[in-house]
């Protein structure tokens, strides 16, 4: 379906399928791109690193968060 299809079918819904509808289409211009994604990622990377090179925070070995999560399971 082509997009002048689409928008023709989308406006003879009605009035509150058309608000839903719009709703959906602007929120999904909010998600972020891959490449924002990625900085977001780099950024907290780094922040957790000079957390942990400064000593504001601990290192936790994996077994023991391994234990903590299973323990949480049961």
């Amino acid at each position: 379906m082509d997009s002048k299809t689409l928008q023709e079918a989308a406006l003879n819904l009605p009035p509150d399928e058309r608000a839903a509808l719009a709703q959906k289409l602007l929120l999904s211009l909010d998600e972020p791109s891959e490449a924002e994604l990625e900085q977001s990622w780099l950024a907290e990377a780094a922040r957790r690193a000079r957390e942990l090179d400064s000593g504001e925070a601990q290192a936790i070995p994996a077994e023991e968060v391994r234990r903590k999560a299973l323990s949480l399971l049961r």
